[in-house]
C-alpha cells in the first residue's frame, strides 16, 4: 500500500495550478500519489493538468464529466485513493517543500487517528499564520474535546480540510467523504463529523500550507446562489449533532456557530446580487426558525449587541409556528 494519498481538487485555476503542482513535486516520494480532480473546468486547467499527470511522480489525473463543486471532487479522488494516509489541497493553494513528509512522520508517530495543522494564509503579499484553534500541541485526545465550549473558537470552528492528514481507517468507515453537491461550507459537517465520531486526534502545528484568500475564483469571492449552501450545511450539523448520545450538551455549540455565519453573510449582504440577498434573507429567518428555541436564545444572549440585533430582527421574519420546529426538522 501506498503510504500517501493526496486528493487535489482543480476549476478553473490555470493561473495558480502551476503552484500548486509545482509545491507537489517539491514533495513527491515514490510511496506518494497525487490524485489530481479536473472538475470541468473550461480555461487553461485541463493542459496543465495533462502535462502534470505525464511528468509530476505520483500524479493520476482523474477527469469529472460535469462540474459537481469542491465536496463532490474531493469525494471522486477519495474514491480512487490507495494510500494508508489521506491529506487535501486545493488547486488554487500550495505546500511548503517538504511539508508532506513532516506531516506524515508526525501522525505515524502519534499514531492517532487525523492530525490538524496550522497553516498560512496569503492574501496579496500579506502572509500570516492561522493556528489550529486548540491548546495543547503534539498530545493525542478524544476528537470531543475539540469542539466545546460554545462560547470561543475550538478546531470544529478550523474546518479546512486540507490543514491536517488523515488515516486509512477513517475513509474506510465513511468518515471522510463529503456531503456530495455542497458548494460551499462543504467542510463544516466534515469537521463535526470528524470530532464526533473519530477517537483521537492531535493539533501539531506545521504551518506548511499556503491558503489564498480574496481571489476573484475564489467562490467566497462570488455573490451567487451557490453561497446560500451553507445553510444546508449547517442543517445538517443540527440534524447530525441532535443525533449524538451528548446532543444536549453539543447542540449550543453548533446552533451559536450557525448563528455567527449567519450573522456573517447578512452583515455583508451587499456583496449579493439582489435575488440572492433576498433569498438569503429568507433562508436565514426559516433557518433560526428552525433551530431549538432554548438554545437560539442562549446564543443570541451570548452574542454582541450588533449580531444579536441583526439576528433578532431576522428571527421576527419568521412565523412563530416555524420558530417552535424541532432540530430534527433541518433537512440534511
Amino acid at each position: 500500500m501506498l503510504k500517501l494519498s493526496v486528493v487535489v481538487p482543480f476549476y478553473n485555476v490555470q493561473t495558480y495550478a502551476p503552484d500548486a503542482l509545482r509545491s507537489l513535486e517539491l514533495n513527491a516520494r515514490e510511496d506518494f500519489e497525487f490524485l489530481l480532480v479536473d472538475d470541468r473546468s473550461s480555461d487553461g486547467t485541463p493542459g496543465l493538468l495533462e502535462r502534470a499527470a505525464a511528468a509530476l511522480p505520483g500524479a493520476v489525473l482523474l477527469r469529472r464529466e460535469r462540474n459537481g463543486g469542491l465536496a463532490t471532487a474531493r469525494n471522486t479522488g477519495l474514491d480512487a485513493a490507495r494510500g494508508r494516509y489521506i491529506a487535501f489541497l486545493d488547486g488554487d493553494d500550495w505546500l511548503a517543500p517538504g511539508h508532506l513528509a513532516c506531516t506524515l512522520a508526525v501522525i505515524e508517530a502519534l499514531n492517532c487517528d487525523f492530525v490538524r495543522t496550522d497553516h498560512v494564509q496569503v492574501t496579496g503579499r500579506e502572509r500570516v499564520v492561522q493556528r489550529v484553534p486548540y491548546g495543547p500541541e503534539s498530545v493525542v485526545a478524544d476528537p470531543r474535546a475539540g469542539i466545546l465550549p460554545a462560547s470561543r473558537a475550538t478546531a470544529v470552528d478550523y474546518p479546512y480540510a486540507w490543514a491536517g492528514m488523515y488515516h486509512r481507517r477513517l475513509l474506510d468507515r465513511g468518515l471522510l467523504h463529503f456531503t456530495d453537491g455542497l458548494r460551499t461550507a462543504e467542510d463544516r459537517p466534515w469537521i463535526w463529523r470528524l470530532h464526533r465520531e473519530a477517537e483521537s486526534f492531535a493539533a501539531v502545528g506545521l504551518p506548511g500550507i499556503f491558503y489564498r484568500r480574496g481571489i476573484s475564483t475564489s467562490l467566497t469571492q462570488i455573490g451567487d446562489e451557490r453561497q446560500l449552501d451553507f445553510i444546508r450545511a449547517f442543517d445538517q450539523v443540527l440534524a447530525d449533532t441532535a443525533a449524538d448520545r451528548e446532543s444536549e450538551l453539543l447542540i449550543p455549540k453548533a446552533v451559536r456557530t450557525y448563528c455567527a455565519i449567519i450573522a456573517h453573510h447578512i452583515g455583508s449582504i451587499e456583496r449579493f446580487e439582489p435575488a440572492v440577498a433576498k433569498k438569503l434573507r429568507s433562508m436565514s429567518a426559516e433557518a433560526l426558525g428552525r433551530m431549538p428555541r432554548a438554545a437560539l436564545d442562549r446564543a443570541l444572549d451570548s452574542m454582541d449587541a450588533e449580531r444579536s440585533a441583526l439576528l433578532r430582527r431576522l428571527r421576527r421574519r419568521t412565523p412563530a409556528a416555524s420558530a417552535s420546529a424541532p432540530v430534527s426538522g433541518a433537512a440534511a
